[in-house]
């Protein structure tokens, strides 16, 4: 072959040079999509648990059936968890979960979390001390009236919502 007849081997017709901008550049705007998306958001509760707590795994359901998104940790010693987040021991329950900055100790319902979430008050967190039949997580037949108190950073504490009463 002469060295014209390769130099004219090697040239695309027009429409193939066409096609190579073209495929140059969805690749191009692809790639820049791709690497331009944002970071996932954080989950909205994240909640800390025992491996073998039934109940937390039910009340983590019953957040997320209510549209939040969970990331759940499961911990061998809560007590440190709580004791770092700050939650009094007379709070206490079994899971204890952060929610928009602020803490959420125990069984608290999720309608009571978007009040907390909307209204914003100048408090630590929320808590359902104990386990109380009824709450989100201890469904049954019985439902024991419970209170949903304020932990507040003086450690005072008021009823904030009332259920099952």
């Amino acid at each position: 072959m002469t060295k014209k007849k390769i130099e004219k081997s090697k040239k695309l017709p027009v429409y193939g040079k066409l096609a190579a901008w073209l495929l140059t550049g969805i690749t191009l705007v692809a790639g820049g999509v791709l690497f331009s998306q944002q970071p996932a958001e954080a989950a909205d509760v994240v909640v800390y648990k025992s491996p073998t707590c039934g109940c937390c795994k039910d009340w983590v359901s019953h957040m997320k059936e209510n549209g939040y998104t969970v990331e759940v940790h499961n911990q061998r010693n809560m007590s440190s968890i709580k004791t770092e987040l700050g939650v009094p021991r007379n709070m206490q329950s079994c899971h204890t979960a952060k929610v928009g900055g602020y803490i959420i100790e125990g069984h608290v319902p999720a309608d009571v979390v978007a009040r907390l979430l909307k209204e914003k008050p100048p408090i630590k967190g929320l808590a359902v001390p104990g386990m109380p039949m009824g709450s989100p997580g201890m469904e049954g037949p019985r439902k024991d009236p419970y209170n949903v108190v304020t932990i507040q950073e003086n450690g005072k504490t008021t009823v904030y919502a009332s259920r099952n009463q």
